[in-house]
């Protein structure tokens, strides 16, 4: 069991910081180089819309597992500092995911239905910052899984 809740993490925690490390380093530039606002803004809430509902079930998966193999495997919060930086980590990515949901994705979905470009600019730029920071901490939480076991034991 230990190795399929494993696997599940794994694989959840490749779909979310894969598909931000798409989103921002690669359909980004490629929508502002070939899109005018009011296109960019509507394939942006679209492609939230698709992407948004697989983040939701990664949260479920990662949090799930997460803590089920660190009271598993390890008696709980008795855990290695690495296993907490994990959990830290993983847990503030969710909050900045939440924030992005119900904030800045919401005000840029009603930007898109008023046709207010400048209203969904803000928000499209708030969501990338915070993409762009939860991509960083979701780089950094893979090195810390990775490495983790070698240095910080």
């Amino acid at each position: 069991m230990l190795g399929v809740a494993l696997v599940l993490h794994v694989l959840a925690t490749v779909v979310w910081v894969g598909g931000m490390f798409f989103a921002h380093q690669c359909l980004r530039p490629a929508a502002v180089a070939v899109l005018e606002p009011p296109h960019r803004l509507r394939l942006w809430r679209d492609t939230f819309g698709h992407f948004f509902p697989w983040v939701w079930a990664c949260v479920v998966v990662i949090l799930g597992t997460g803590l089920w193999m660190m009271f598993r495997s390890f008696g709980g919060f008795q855990a290695p500092p690495y296993v907490h930086v994990m959990f830290g980590v993983g847990l503030l990515m969710m909050a900045i995911f939440m924030h992005v949901f119900f904030a800045p994705y919401r005000r840029l979905i009603r930007a898109v239905e008023a046709q207010d470009w400048q209203a969904g600019g803000r928000a499209l730029a708030q969501i990338r910052t915070l993409v762009g920071i939860n991509l960083v901490l979701g780089l950094t939480v893979t090195a810390v899984a990775v490495g983790g076991p070698h240095y910080l034991a």
